[in-house]
């Protein structure tokens, strides 16, 4: 169902346009990172975080320091 996106469609973001997330299920506890278009509001999954490596691997491609969770 998810998989992770090639590093070619997605190398950077835009930080005037774009935010991190880390979208959370209350439900079942999955956890997808992505970025949140600040403009429209739509989300763009990235990679689905089964763990603490998957969430800094995601920070360090994109070079972000913090990723707020959004239930």
């Amino acid at each position: 169902m998810f998989k992770r996106k090639s590093a070619a469609q997605i190398q950077h973001y835009d930080k005037e346009t774009y935010k991190p997330i880390l979208k959370c299920s209350i439900c079942n506890g999955e956890q997808v990172a992505g970025f949140r278009n600040l403009q429209t509001g739509k989300f763009e999954e990235i990679m689905l975080v089964r763990n603490a490596a998957d969430l800094r691997e995601f920070m360090e491609r994109y070079g972000v320091s913090d990723v707020p969770k959004e239930y």
